[in-house]
This record gives structure tokens, sequence and C-alpha cells, in this order.
């Protein structure tokens, strides 16, 4: 929990966040919403409006009275700094306000080094789009990392990553705030973007949503149930790869077998490819290789397969069947309004989505299923966007008073004492 000192402090932290989420409003409107006094309104706001932090945005149309001058929050008087990565590449980029990209810096991940160069990498990835940007790093407000395996969002550490095996226990926000001088939340990959797409994206800001990864090696879930990002009790909630879909199916990195990412994922479509190539069969997604079958992606399958490969759609049809079935069990699980698919899988084109959907309502309870949407995402750049918008919130955060020390210390030696029960007196006998 964030925490200010005054009650001053604390006041104009509100009205900022109010204008972010309602403005622009005038001071009366602000007075409605907040019950301060008018005039120590008149004074906060003219503190705000003097450090640059608010701009007036025009007059109210009201058609009664006079008109009010409105308030705006400025969006240019502080920035976020995104960075969101995974095996396939790191992306950084510097937002205003109001979350407007206006610097991006993306480079493929460079896993061969191992942790340091790959941190090296995204410190290099993030100061990159600080100086496109043109600004200082003291008006970053907050940074977001997000990061591809399970995150321990409250210490700021990657615990572990079945796509970046090197990666365990990194403390990602003590690294990132030592370089920095602003504070730093990190995040799950698909937690950041599933923030993303309800916030700016497919999601539309429904309360219950559930948005799917689906990476090169990977496949992950990013929970949003009542408006908030699920992370559960040891942060590994959304870990939809990993679920079991076959006995004696493929070996998973996770260690398991017959795992979704090991039976739908992109690598797993790319294996089958290349062994039906090198078992003699045809296929058109050797020209998008340039006739290397080394060199085919599952990006290049999902292509292949809108073309009318034959080959890559076959192959690409049964994914969708086992990822169908695994989205059928998060809609029994957790009810969502919405289901986003990774805006990737748009590459194998409207069929794979009528695919997954026509499974997924035939496997999940048509109650649960009843008015429920799938799409495709609309974000290209989810990650950072998401990891933003998490640095921003917690920027935005409503603090509490803190504590005077006297009580903070008095506090502590009291919780030290424990419960002072007094012995029963010599003699005393229980009745």
């Amino acid at each position: 929990m964030r925490h200010c000192k005054t009650q001053r402090e604390r006041d104009l932290l509100v009205i900022e966040a109010l204008l972010r989420k309602l403005g622009p409003l005038s001071q009366v409107e602000i007075h409605e919403l907040t019950h301060f006094q008018r005039s120590a309104i008149s004074g906060l706001v003219r503190d705000l409006l003097k450090q640059e932090r608010l701009v007036e945005a025009g007059r109210s149309n009201n058609s009664r009275g006079r008109k009010q001058v409105l308030l705006r929050l400025n969006e240019e008087h502080g920035f976020v700094l995104g960075i969101g990565f995974d095996d396939e590449a790191v992306l950084a980029a510097v937002m205003n306000l109001h979350l407007r990209i206006v610097s991006i810096s993306r480079e493929e991940t460079r896993l061969d080094s191992g942790t340091d160069e790959l941190l090296h990498q995204l410190l290099s990835c993030a100061r990159n789009a600080i100086k496109q940007a043109d600004i200082d790093e003291e008006s970053l407000l907050g940074i977001g990392v997000a990061g591809s395996g399970l995150v321990n969002s409250q210490e700021g550490t990657m615990v572990m990553s079945s796509t970046i095996e090197f990666l365990k226990q990194v403390p990602l926000r003590n690294i990132f705030e030592k370089m920095f001088s602003a504070p730093v939340r990190v995040v799950n990959l698909a937690g950041a973007k599933a923030v993303a797409e309800r916030t700016l994206g497919a999601g539309a800001m429904v309360d219950d949503m559930i948005y799917v990864e689906y990476g090169r090696t990977g496949i992950g879930a990013g929970i949003i149930s009542n408006g908030k990002l699920m992370h559960g009790a040891r942060h590994a909630a959304g870990e939809l790869g990993h679920t079991h879909m076959i006995e004696e199916g493929p070996a998973c990195k996770c260690g398991s077998f017959g795992c979704l990412e090991a039976i739908a994922g992109a690598a797993a479509i790319q294996t089958r490819i290349q062994k039906a190539i090198a078992d003699g069969g045809g296929s058109e997604v050797l020209a998008l290789a340039g006739g290397n079958p080394a060199n085919v992606s599952g990006w290049m399958i999902l292509s292949a397969a809108k073309a009318g490969d034959k080959a890559c759609a076959a192959i690409v049809e049964q994914a969708a069947n086992y990822l169908g079935l695994g989205l059928a069990n998060l809609v029994n699980l957790f009810n969502p309004s919405v289901l986003v698919l990774d805006q990737r899988l748009k590459l194998a084109g409207q069929g794979l989505l009528d695919q997954v959907t026509k499974v997924v309502k035939r496997q999940a309870l048509s109650y649960s299923t009843k008015n429920m949407r799938i799409l495709f995402g609309k974000l290209s750049e989810a990650s950072v966007l998401g990891a933003g918008s998490i640095a921003l919130e917690k920027h935005f955060e409503i603090p509490t008073l803190k504590p005077p020390r006297f009580m903070i210390e008095s506090l502590s030696r009291w919780s030290r004492r424990g419960p002072q029960i007094e012995s029963p007196t010599e003699g005393f006998e229980a009745g």
C-alpha cells in the first residue's frame, strides 16, 4: 500500500486520479465527487496548475449559470516505461499518462549467453526507448516489466520460465530500480497483455475476461475476474499451456507429458510440418521459409494455412481443436464474458477463430457460453501497453496517510511483547 505523509499531499493525488478516470471536470464537479471543501479545492487546483500536473481544457457547456473552467490531467507531465519480453522479442516503450506510445524499441531476444546478457539487453532496450522519446529519466513516474514465465509480483521476481529456462529467481524489480529512479512493477506477460486488451483493446473494460497468450514456445492465460488480474497463491495462475490434454503425449519443457503447449503450441506445429516435409510431403510453407525447412516458423504455418495449404491447414485445425478444449475448461472454471485470443493467431484467419469457437461451444457448459464472445486481440504492442498500464495504476493509486513515527514504534514494541496473560495467583484452583 502506498503512503503519503500529509493530508494535502493525499488530496492532490486524489484530484489527479479523479481527473485521470473521469476528466475533464470543473471544480464544482470535483467538489460533488470528493466532498472536499470548495476553498480547499481551489488551493489544490492552483498548486496542480502551477506544477503543470493539470491543464485547463476549455469551458463547460452547462445550459444554466456561469460556464465553468474544465480541468484535465496533463498527459505530458510525466511518462511511464513498459518492457515486455519472451523467447522471441524484447520490446520497450515510453508512454504518456494516457498510454499513448511516444517511442518504442524492439529487438530479437538474445538467448545465447544466459541471464546476464538478457538483463543487459532489457536495460539497453529500455534506455534506447527513453533516448528515442527525448525525455529525462527523472520524468518517469513508473516502470512496468512483463516477462514470460512465473512472476512473483509482490517481490518483483521472475521465479522461473519454461520458455527461457535459464531465468530463475531473477530480482527484476531490484535490478531496474537500481538503474532508474522510478518505482517498478513486475508482472507475467500474459497478465500484462490481458490488462492491455481489457483497457485499450478487444476486452472493452468487461469485468470478467481471459486473454490467451500464444507465443513461439508457450501458451498462457491472463485471467481477469471482477475487474482484477488474478495472480494465485504462489503467483502461478493462468498456466494454461501446462494443463494436461492427452495421456502419453509429447514431452513438455515443464517436465510433464501431454501438455497443451506441447501439442498445440507454435513450436509443436512447427515440428509436425518439418517432420511431414522430411517424410516427403509437400507444403507451400517452404516458399515462405526460403526453401529451407529449418527456417519454418509457427507463424509461417498459420499464414500458409490461411492461404489454403492443405498440410498446414490440417495441422492448424488439429491445434485449434486442442486449443478449444483448453479454453472450454477455462470457461467452465472462470465463466468469462469475453475470451481474447493472441492477435498473432489472426495470421490463420477467421477459420481458426470459428474452429476454436465451435469446440468451446460444444465442450463448455451452454449456460456459461451464452452471450460469451471469443475475439482476436487488437493490440500488437499489448505487452508494453499492459506493463505501462500496471505501472500507471500504481502511481495513481489513492494513498493512505502514513502513521506518525512514534505510533509505528509503539505498535512495533507492543507486537514484540505479544499478548500479556497473567498467571493465576498461587493457590487458585479452576472451578
